[in-house]
């Protein structure tokens, strides 16, 4: 039976959303969870340099989950579209019209420059917009040199045809694939990491994903269940300290 300080984490309903999360996304809902960060969040006006070690711009309100939340990575990861000014655009230039890109918008300053974060079911797509462009100008898209740029092309790519395929009505109903078994692990490793930072047992925490029969069944000292449960709880950890910036697609450690 689940503890009263189990009710948040206990209905795995509740993490459904999770499945459908990428990358940064993904590594937005670990650091959240981060006690240190929290604590930085809540100073944030004493010690605005704390935002470097987390590898954000701006630090961003742990109360919100990857739903509402707009995490600004830095550096940014290879899904974010870059827009320029088109400094010699042909006749049939496309132009920029803030209002026709499609899905619920979030504008936001980042310190640089503006940030259009455009959100449908299913989809998440930031573009970094230029200083100098305005709407109605014709524009280019940009990456970064790298030694790899044909992963970084295909990122680039990826984003763009989900906007161009993407229609400013949001569906009544959106159909999804079934959950691959990497999805399914991140929302086990999510629902394991708040079970223990709420103080819940091993076995509590069991009982929660998958449910009191199961850890009836297998439930001892070498069993299978009890080292699966280790294993998500220990990842869960690792991930929320310093493991998520694999998952923004940050280097390992903090900028100086």
């Amino acid at each position: 039976m689940a503890e009263p300080n189990a009710e948040y984490w206990y209905p795995t309903a509740a993490y459904l959303y999770v499945l459908h999360l990428d990358g940064p996304a993904l590594a937005w809902e670990y650091l959240r969870r981060n006690p240190d960060y929290r604590r930085d969040w809540l100073r944030r006006r004493r010690r605005p340099e704390a935002v470097h070690r987390w590898g954000l711009r701006l630090l961003e309100d742990p109360a919100l989950d990857a739903r509402d939340a707009h995490p600004s990575w830095f550096p940014d990861h290879d899904g974010v579209v870059q827009l320029y000014p088109d400094a010699d655009p042909p006749p049939d230039a496309e132009a920029f019209e803030f209002w026709n890109v499609p899905g619920r918008k979030h504008l936001m300053h980042d310190g640089k420059r503006l940030v259009l974060t455009v959100q449908w079911p299913g989809c998440c797509v930031q573009l970094a917009l230029a200083p100098g462009l305005e709407d109605g100008m014709a524009y280019l898209y940009a990456i970064r040199a790298c030694a790899t740029p044909c992963a970084r092309y295909r990122a680039l790519a990826a984003g763009l045809d989900a906007l161009s395929t993407a229609t400013g009505a949001a569906p009544t109903a959106a159909a999804r694939s079934r959950p691959t078994p990497a999805a399914l692990l991140e929302l086990h490793t999510l629902q394991a990491l708040d079970a223990t930072l709420a103080g819940a047992s091993l076995r509590e925490v069991a009982e929660g994903l998958f449910g009191a029969d199961a850890v009836v069944a297998d439930w001892h000292k070498d069993s299978a269940l009890r080292a699966r449960v280790r294993r998500l709880v220990r990842r869960g950890d690792a991930l929320m300290r310093g493991g998520y910036r694999r998952l923004a697609q940050l280097p390992p450690f903090p900028l100086h």
